[in-house]
């Protein structure tokens, strides 16, 4: 099982997704895996899927709280509490 994330990771990732988030709510094109291949070189050994997975969980916190999501990012629920 992979090490828990590090709060630079967790940084690293929220910021990319208020990035896209950005894009979304504008109206701009932007391109999920170029951001997430992105991510990857910068956190090395996540994998695509466990990217993902953590935007899912960023949705789910900015749902909770009543803010606007990604599209395509389903919130999921049992998120690392560092989220919030």
């Amino acid at each position: 099982m992979p090490d828990a994330w590090s709060l630079e990771e967790v940084s690293a990732t929220v910021a990319d997704y208020f990035v896209m988030l950005d894009h979304e709510i504008r109206g701009e094109s932007y391109n999920k895996k170029e951001h997430n291949r992105l991510l990857q070189k910068l956190l090395r050994g996540r994998s695509a899927g466990a990217i993902e997975f953590k935007h899912c969980n960023i949705s789910a916190v900015l749902r909770e709280e009543g803010y606007p999501i990604i599209d395509g990012y389903k919130p999921h629920g049992n998120y690392q509490e560092m989220l919030r």
